[in-house]
């Protein structure tokens, strides 16, 4: 049976990027350090814990999930600027795409954004989770293009017995007809600060939990610019807080226009409406000279 590889948190991106493209998935020990994860942890336990349970099936009716997660904790800079992980995805997502404007062919990269965030509490006795692809919400025929990458951060020990991820390595590239199985699905077993990191297209899903004990997952996915983010964080993260980011994460949650020309407001960089309300009379610019 195949396995999930693991690498330290100082691999090169090329390796990871390797392991991505032959497997769909990889686990990098040591994401974040303790101190860090204590700080995330300790400020979205208050959230998890009102959080409901889900419904029956797909979300799990032993499951809390608590989203909107840049709107709870500063300390999600740290996860979603981690050198591995936002590279990766730069190297994954960022593919060149020819446009012509008249006689002029220009090659135009795509910006990559958060699409969701989510921190996901198994409790004892929740049955598995169907396994699945989670690009199908961009309607993706495989094999295709990656759409996102995904990183579940270990917000505590993963077990094979409390409900560690279940994902088929080499999944990513199966066509759409062939079915997942349960046997063929192994568990990304990790430690607390761990991260599996794998593409949307990898088969995969929440495992049973039979222990005794909560099993923490704390997701962040990124997707191309021009793709609608799955979690609209224009509305779930308050414009006063987004203000309070590094500029880098302001530009990964959505305040960046996507190469030539997609995402802008008055024909300008959207992160215009974290600097004036006043807006409406910026000038416009022409996508073609800002390469």
């Amino acid at each position: 049976m195949a396995t999930i590889a693991s690498v330290s948190n100082d691999t090169s991106v090329d390796a990871v990027c390797e392991i991505i493209d032959r497997d769909g998935a990889v686990i990098i020990e040591g994401m974040i350090t303790p101190g860090v994860m204590d700080q995330l942890v300790g400020d979205l336990e208050p959230w998890i814990k009102r959080s409901p349970f889900g419904e029956a099936g797909f979300s799990g009716n032993r499951t809390r999930r608590t989203s909107a997660l840049f709107a709870k904790s500063r300390h999600m800079t740290e996860f979603v600027l981690h050198p591995l992980f936002l590279g990766t995805a730069e190297r994954v997502l960022c593919v060149e795409f020819p446009m012509m404007a008249g006689e002029r062919q220009t090659m135009v990269r795509p910006t990559v954004q958060v699409s969701v965030t989510q921190a996901i509490e198994i409790s004892p006795g929740q049955a598995a989770q169907d396994l699945h692809r989670d690009d199908g919400m961009y309607h993706v025929r495989h094999p295709g293009p990656h759409v996102l990458l995904q990183t579940l951060l270990a917000g505590t020990d993963f077990t094979a017995s409390n409900g560690a991820t279940m994902v088929i390595p080499g999944s990513h590239k199966w066509d759409m007809d062939r079915r997942p199985q349960p046997h063929e699905a192994v568990p990304a077993e990790m430690k607390r600060g761990s991260g599996l990191m794998y593409v949307g297209s990898v088969y995969h899903g929440g495992g049973a939990n039979i222990s005794n004990e909560c099993r923490l997952a704390i997701a962040l996915s990124f997707t191309q610019g021009y793709h609608r983010q799955e979690e609209n964080q224009y509305l779930v993260v308050p414009r006063d807080m987004v203000k309070q980011y590094p500029k880098r994460v302001q530009q990964l949650l959505g305040y960046e226009m996507s190469p030539p020309f997609c995402g802008w407001v008055e024909m300008n960089e959207p992160s215009i409406v974290l600097e004036s309300d006043d807006f409406a009379i910026a000038k416009a610019f022409s996508p073609y000279e800002h390469e």
